[in-house]
């Protein structure tokens, strides 16, 4: 297996930063008498997972390059032989990246030692500093390593032994991650892009006869994920394979009356509480349990309250999860039941991993719960960077696009949802306490539909149950949502250049506040007034008290619902003034692309998002929301059919062109090329097809708010 590479941000890279010694300074004829060799992870390098090992070669050490090292023959008189020392090094280095200085020099004595030992090569996924230095500031006097430590205020010490420079080495490419990110530069697979394009000094590399730099970047992109996944667990919800209705037993219930029924329904577990307790004051009891308290205590055992055997808190998963995460979160926990719960947080169903095993999703589960798992920014970069990976290979087992940003979606809120619990735990060390009061953590927009692709930025909000603008309670939960936002941005979701972000005060307020802005919207709002307001319907909480927010969305729905006037200024405020179509109504593209998101993804989810407003039709994602509408008969049954149809293809060809951009190291943009749009059926003029009924959504959306 290969560590993801490609999307992770270079500050949460997993690398080895990797040097040589060597006898001479010509490629094809010197030997190599020194490895060394020092991992970093999570911004640092880790000096006490080092490697260093002398090499033997069977001439003498030149007295030349005596002179720079310090080694000689006597050093080398109990080395290993290279082909030993080699496989350690692929040992330690692994499926990680490796770092250095003129790193193609290193690469390619340590190929001719390879070919001289009769032992394979292996092109590791690489990243120099000498390059890096230069995309970062080309006019530097100096790219030695003297010259950037200089640069960059790092020590110098243990200079030409094999660990000490591959240490420096390391530093520097720590050092260098922040002002490469300034640069927009922020990956692994965005920085090897920018490498390969300096011609210059790998014009001089190929004359030197030096290793050009490898970047895989295909290659490199596979942490766990194998070329063939079984995608069944990322095209199916928990609801698809949970047990319902789920079964309960009240606290005070004697344990023997449990173990009857699980075994006259043929259970494996059973829920204390009742369907009426909140999740968070249910406990569970399965069959193992009830056999090791026997086993324990003996029967006597049975007669005790089973409230008193059973475990908590009870472990959950949304019933709108996708099956892989389930699977993840018990694999985390080391559990063989879950719950699944609705939105306002009750117990809708039960999960097994017999239930799980009996679908065959057991296979090739990448993502898991690894977000949840993480415990800090880089764990979660790190995590996340695996997301463009999998949708990758999703798409090549043929899932259809609406279900691969399904998937992208529920990581995004995954993500938001770890960033909202490590941000209280900050809040905390901080000493600023805990939070004063409940609140929930929402994401808006397409995290909130649950269709997100992969150029994403931050569209989140808060709502908590009391407090004034700028009381306490504002400004503790201001705090938090900047915490929030800088983690998303690390990363690597920008800040929303709008700022729908929890930090900024029009997205951030208790329930009265709330509902005092929703009454203004409503009310009296002017066009320019509702930017961003429209994605505030697609809010989905992510973390705290979903109850709260649920209280909060409905209030919102009933309320647009009722006020035609309000619908037809926020269909102004989403209005596109300009057209797909240039002369001779061809495509209006920009060096070669067009913005499919604008021209044909946002028309289609505003005005499914306002029909569904006008006709109370309580959805999130754009296709319940058309077919929600369809089903009311209140006209345009077949435009609504074509939008739907459309919505998927424009996904797939902008998810398309998004995974051809990262493959080769580009950020992903809603730009889609015209070559991706030609490999699809019907090519230009099916698209031309689909814009303008696109364009024609607005007079049916006209006619029904009227």
């Amino acid at each position: 297996m290969r560590t993801v590479t490609r999307h992770t941000p270079l500050f949460a890279l997993d690398a080895v930063a990797f040097d040589t010694e060597t006898t001479g300074l010509d490629p094809s004829t010197a030997r190599i008498i020194e490895i060394g060799a020092v991992f970093v992870s999570s911004g640092r390098v880790l000096e006490e997972r080092r490697l260093q090992s002398f090499v033997a070669i069977r001439e003498r050490v030149p007295a030349m390059a005596t002179a720079v090292h310090g080694i000689t023959d006597q050093d080398l008189s109990e080395a290993r032989p290279f082909a030993a020392v080699y496989e350690e090094l692929k040992d330690f280095i692994g499926p990680r990246v490796v770092v250095g200085h003129t790193l193609g020099f290193d690469m390619a004595v340590l190929k001719k030692e390879c070919e001289r030992a009769g032992v394979a090569f292996t092109a590791w996924p690489t990243l120099d500093v000498r390059f890096l230095a230069e995309i970062a500031d080309p006019t530097l006097a100096s790219f030695s390593l003297e010259g950037l430590a200089a640069w960059l205020g790092l020590p110098v010490s243990d200079r030409h032994r094999a660990v000490g420079d591959a240490r420096i080495a390391g530093d520097i490419f720590l050092a260098l991650a922040p002002k490469l990110r300034s640069s927009g530069i922020r990956t692994f697979g965005e920085a090897a892009r920018a490498c390969s394009r300096l011609t210059r000094v790998l014009d001089h590399h190929h004359r030197a006869g030096w290793v050009e730099p490898s970047a895989d970047l295909i290659e490199a992109d596979r942490h766990e994920v194998e070329r063939r996944l079984d995608s069944f667990p990322y095209r199916h919800r928990v609801r698809d394979v949970m047990t319902r209705p789920p079964t309960f037993i009240a606290d005070t219930d004697p344990a023997r009356e449990a173990l009857a029924r699980l075994i006259d329904g043929r259970i494996s577990s059973l829920f204390v509480g009742s369907p009426e307790t909140p999740a968070s004051a249910t406990g569970i009891v399965t069959e193992r349990d009830l056999l090791r308290v026997i086993r324990q205590r003996g029967l006597a055992a049975l007669e005790a309250p089973v409230g008193a055997l059973a475990s908590r808190p009870l472990i959950t998963v949304s019933q709108d999860a996708f099956a892989y995460r389930a699977i993840g979160r018990m694999r985390r926990c080391n559990i063989r039941h879950l719950a699944a719960v609705s939105q306002r947080g009750y117990v809708v169903g039960a999960l097994s991993a017999r239930d799980l095993l009996r679908q065959r999703a057991d296979a090739a589960i990448v993502l898991g719960d690894d977000l949840d798992a993480a415990d800090d920014v880089a764990g979660l970069a790190r995590a996340w960077a695996k997301v463009p990976a999998v949708a990758a290979s999703l798409v090549e087992e043929g899932v259809s696009a609406r279900d691969v940003a399904g998937v992208i979606a529920s990581e995004l809120r995954a993500l938001a949802r770890r960033a909202g619990e490590l941000a209280e735990v900050r809040m905390a060390r901080k000493g600023k306490g805990g939070p004063p009061c409940a609140y929930a953590l929402l994401v808006l927009g397409s995290a909130g539909r649950g269709e997100s692709l992969l150029a994403l930025d931050q569209d989140h909000a808060l709502v908590f149950e009391h407090g004034d603008p700028d009381g306490p309670e504002d400004r503790w939960f201001a705090e938090f949502g900047s915490d929030v936002s800088d983690t998303l941005h690390e990363v690597g979701l920008p800040y929303c250049p709008g700022g729908v972000m929890a930090s900024k005060a029009p997205f951030r307020g208790s329930l009265q506040t709330w509902r005092q802005r929703i009454s203004q919207w409503v009310g009296r709002a002017r066009p320019e007034d509702l930017l961003n307001v429209d994605i505030f319907y697609d809010m989905r909480p992510v973390h705290g008290d979903a109850g709260l927010a649920s209280t909060l969305w409905e209030g919102a729905w009933k309320a647009a619902r009722s006020a035609s006037p309000f619908l037809k200024l926020l269909a102004e405020a989403n209005a596109i003034d300009d057209t797909p179509f240039g002369l001779f109504r061809r495509l209006a593209v920009h060096e070669g692309r067009i913005d499919l998101k604008r021209h044909g993804l946002r028309p289609i989810v505003a005005n499914a998002r306002l029909l569904a407003l006008r006709h109370g039709v309580a959805a999130h994602a754009t296709a319940e929301r058309l077919e929600g509408v369809k089903a009311l008969g209140v006209g345009g049954s077949s435009d609504l059919t074509a939008a739907d149809a459309i919505h998927e293809r424009i996904l797939e060809l902008i998810l398309r062109a998004q995974l051809a951009d990262l493959a080769t190291g580009t950020p992903a943009s809603n730009r889609v090329p015209l070559a991706v749009i030609e490999q699809q059926r019907g090519g230009t003029g099916a698209l031309k097809k689909d814009l303008r009924l696109v364009a024609s959504l607005d007079d049916l959306v006209r006619d029904q708010l009227s």
